[in-house]
């Protein structure tokens, strides 16, 4: 299953400037989830992360990482909006980041769901640029209902 961006707003709460999922490329309903940001300039962090020098803050390449595995999150538990519930995290392992990501690169995000158990989800999560490992991370992500 792929989804454009008209999909994704229909599945998670994000908005600019903090939706950082552009395309699905490849969704396996309670297994993995392919999915792409492109890297733009014009994106308001980099005006003062680095100036100089402009890259993706590390903490952007997780959200990124944790919207695409809300996604494979609702879809695995066949939920087709956001609108009752959401995903939080509920822990973040073995971060590491590998390379700097700058304007102009397109992050492809490989998320894999390791397990599911009483609504806490553990993910595997992988990002590269032009197949080069840029970060990696597992995390614990549970869903709760909202009034």
């Amino acid at each position: 299953m792929t989804l454009d961006i008209n999909e994704i707003l229909r599945r998670i709460p994000h908005r600019y400037p903090i939706l950082l999922v552009d395309r699905v490329l490849e969704l396996k309903k309670g297994e993995s989830i392919k999915a792409l940001k492109n890297v733009s300039v014009n994106e308001h962090y980099f005006s003062g992360h680095f100036p100089k020098r402009p890259v993706m803050p590390g903490v952007l390449m997780i959200e990124a990482l944790a919207q695409a595995a809300a996604i494979l999150g609702f879809e695995t538990l066949d939920l087709e909006t956001y609108e009752n519930s959401l995903f939080y995290f509920a822990g973040i392992d073995g971060a590491r980041f590998k390379r700097p990501v700058e304007p102009g690169d397109q992050l492809l995000l490989d998320v894999t769901l390791d397990r599911m158990k009483s609504g806490v989800f553990r993910f595997k999560a992988r990002a590269t640029v032009d197949g080069e490992l840029a970060v990696e991370a597992e995390f614990l992500c549970t869903v709760r209902d909202i009034a």
